[in-house]
């Protein structure tokens, strides 16, 4: 045993063989269970037996960037793709600050995949370019198609989703989400066959055009293995309820409009109809509610764990008498019409919530009206398990984040938006540098951070010194100089993405990060003091990389 124990170490050729030497065929269906595209990643490096592996076992390919990759290269490097993700255009295009021709076109891809992927069964795609000639192309080039998700995409019609419906005839998920989308009608909905029954999946609920109400009843009722149904506002609630009498084994719904006047007899109708979906774990939508209906929901809360009613404008008084009912509750999404009190009742009402996302209902509106520092540590200390936080408002204190993340301080995305540029601190006017500081020190697993209000070269010091895991950054109007940028480049080893807008960062802060560049996905730059003599001194240092100088200076880095 001892000598065993003791016995000489391998040299790393040795090791190496008989780390080739496993069974190509026991180590193909080990990586089957092997799901995340990082660890997945690892695995190919170990060496040249385990990256072909890998390689000819792979079925899913998450793309972060589409610049990052040309499909030509992927589809050599990975032949038996069934699923592709693609994120296209930066975030900053969400608000209308990215050219309208900036490209991420989906349709070049498709067509390499057509000879490559015949078999492709599933491609999700945000902040892409999608044409209705892509989506027909798409429809009719692959026979195995199942799953399509769109989010936050431009460039189709309905008339893209009704080749859709017409086509692909085992076509399990339709989520369209957010989408620049030309909704000429819906009548699309006509188009899925009569002996269509295999959608699991459909969300529409982005699309403003009137439904044929009577096609999407049918399609209800004949798919019945539909968990998901997300309904736009032009549906009743007299047509929602009868929508979940065809599926009441929905475990996500979103709803339509809830301005409508019932009857008694309607009203205890839905009340029952609501009451029958028991496995529902999400709710959406509820466009409209008013406290007169709102309890009719009552019955389907008790499994809810994401609850969105960012699309809701509710108050304090009705999310005291909809959170009680919601003892499961992980995700909330509200809007600051709940006010602080309505953050005191989350605060009570729900003490294994997670993610907490508050938006404004006007972010040009400058009424007072809002929520504040006090709404915000109420909830974190109701909320210990609290990791995930979008928060709008309109003042905050350094002593209020250091207090919420003293109570969380597992935090991985911590998101604090404080809506007028270059605010101060609205008690003593000082910057909001220590703050952030709380956050970085104290969340050591932080993984995505957003910063606000009035930050010097300080917060960034923070950041680079602490934030040792944070993967992406968003920056707008922050920083006194170069040096925060160069600080965050320097000190933050697994920086990914990083988002800058409107700050005092020029050539100096941009070729400090020379060496850091190879390793992250993007670096966008808008309104920033960068110059064209910066961008093309980056591009002949750095061939590799995708350099854009636009209009406006938009930086955009690709690796």
């Amino acid at each position: 045993m001892a000598s065993n124990s003791k016995r000489k170490k391998d040299s790393p050729e040795e090791e190496e063989n008989l780390v080739s030497s496993f069974p190509d065929e026991v180590l193909e269906r080990v990586l089957v269970f092997v799901k995340s595209h990082k660890d997945r990643s690892s695995v190919s490096l170990v060496c040249k037996d385990w990256y072909s592996a890998e390689r000819w076992s792979r079925t899913h390919v998450f793309i972060g960037n589409c610049y990052s990759v040309s499909p030509e290269i992927l589809v050599r490097r990975f032949p038996n793709i069934r699923s592709v993700t693609i994120k296209g255009k930066p975030r900053f295009s969400d608000f209308s600050l990215v050219p309208p021709d900036w490209g991420a076109n989906i349709h070049s891809w498709l067509v390499v995949f057509a000879s490559a992927y015949p078999s492709l069964e599933e491609l999700r795609l945000k902040r892409m370019t999608v044409t209705d000639e892509s989506l027909e192309f798409l429809a009719q080039s692959f026979p195995h198609f199942k799953a399509l998700s769109l989010l936050s995409c431009d460039g189709f019609s309905t008339d893209g989703l009704a080749a859709i419906a017409t086509h692909c005839k085992n076509l399990t998920e339709l989520d369209i989400q957010e989408n620049g989308i030309d909704d000429i009608e819906g009548s699309w909905l006509s188009c899925f066959p009569e002996n269509f029954t295999s959608l699991e999946v459909l969300n529409f609920a982005s699309l403003q055009s009137e439904v044929h109400f009577d096609a999407l009843e049918g399609l209800v009722a004949r798919c019945k293995s539909l968990r998901v149904l997300k309904v736009n506002k032009n549906i009743t609630l007299e047509q929602l309820q009868r929508l979940l009498i065809r599926a009441p084994r929905l475990m996500e719904l979103g709803t339509g409009s809830f301005l409508q006047e019932l009857t008694p007899r309607q009203y205890a109708e839905l009340e029952t109809a609501f009451g029958n979906c028991k496995n529902l774990s999400t709710l959406s939508g509820l466009w409209e509610v008013s406290s007169l209906h709102l309890p009719a929901l009552y019955p389907a809360c008790t499994n809810l764990t994401f609850l969105n009613l960012s699309h809701t404008y509710v108050q304090s008084t009705e999310l005291s008498k909809l959170l009680p009912n919601c003892p499961n509750l992980r995700r909330l999404w509200v809007l600051d019409s709940v006010e602080d009190k309505g953050l005191e009742v989350v605060g009570s009402s729900c003490p294994l919530l997670e993610e907490l996302r508050v938006f404004p209902v006007d972010p040009f509106e400058m009424d007072p009206i809002g929520v504040t520092e006090a709404g915000f540590i109420a909830v974190s200390r109701g909320c210990p398990n609290l990791h995930y936080v979008l928060f709008f408002c309109r003042q905050m204190t350094n002593a209020a984040v250091a207090t919420v993340v003293q109570n969380c301080p597992g935090f991985t995305h911590f998101r604090l938006c404080i809506m007028n540029p270059r605010q101060p601190e609205y008690l003593t006017g000082e910057p909001m540098d220590e703050a952030f500081g709380s956050v970085v020190k104290t969340c050591t697993k932080l993984q995505r951070l957003s910063i606000s209000g009035l930050l010097t070269d300080l917060t960034f010091e923070y950041i680079g010194k602490y934030a040792k895991n944070l993967e992406t950054l968003s920056v707008a109007f922050a920083g006194s100089s170069d040096w925060g940028m160069q600080c965050v480049l320097e000190g933050c080893p697994k920086l990914r993405k990083l988002e800058i807008r409107d700050c005092p960062f020029g050539n100096a802060a941009l070729l400090s990060g020379l060496e850091k560049y190879e390793s992250m996905r993007s670096l966008w730059m808008s309104a920033c003091e960068v110059t064209m003599n910066g961008c093309r001194k980056l591009a002949r240092e750095m061939p590799r990389l995708n350099v854009e100088p636009e209009r406006v200076l938009l930086m955009k880095l690709n690796v």
